[in-house]
């Protein structure tokens, strides 16, 4: 079945940002290879009720300095993660990960990095009726301007500024958030 004119339209911010992030980082040549194949055999890639999966925008949230970044502890998975969410269907994906990282933290005044940060695909566990499904997480550099008070939400049990460089050698903490820390430290050497 073609896809119509509008489903095309809504991932095309998508697919330009995987050729950009290609660009400059070839190394990541199947990761972006997987992604594009996922959205175009899915028109509704950006929808929660895509049930193989969908895609989802979070923040790697650093403070002013750049030297912390801020973790929640998800309520559903039970782990430190980055903050960010459902698409539920804007193909913008940096404006996804900034509105999630504002509204899972309370914080104002955050700027959000358009270009792709990290890429990572992971599974999902079944939970009540909701089948285990596939997360096409794209992660953007969000950046805290103002206050770094926050405010913990009913999505998370707490929030936490945690200091980058250990991340990078925590066994306790998910590989891609790992994955990030030395992405991040990389990056500011």
């Amino acid at each position: 079945m073609p896809l119509a004119l509008s489903d095309v339209d809504r991932r095309a911010p998508l697919l330009d940002l995987l050729d950009r992030y290609l660009s400059v980082t070839p190394e990541a040549e199947p990761t972006v290879r997987l992604f594009r194949k996922f959205a175009g055999a899915h028109s509704d890639c950006l929808e929660r009720s895509c049930a193989p999966g969908h895609l989802t925008g979070s923040a790697w949230l650093v403070d002013r300095t750049g030297r912390r970044v801020l973790l929640t502890h998800h309520r559903k998975l039970n782990k430190w993660l980055q903050l960010g969410g459902h698409a539920d269907g804007d193909g913008d994906l940096a404006r996804v990960a900034l509105r999630e990282a504002e509204e899972e933290s309370g914080l104002n005044d955050l700027v959000v990095e358009p270009a792709i940060f990290d890429l990572d695909r992971h599974m999902i566990p079944a939970r009540g009726n909701e089948p285990a499904h596939w997360h096409y997480d794209v992660r953007f550099v969000v950046r805290a301007g103002g206050s770094e008070a926050f405010v913990v939400t009913d999505e998370s049990h707490a929030l936490a500024w945690r200091d980058i460089t250990p991340i990078e050698h925590d066994p306790s903490l998910d590989e891609s958030l790992r994955r990030m820390a030395r992405l991040w430290l990389a990056r500011r050497r």
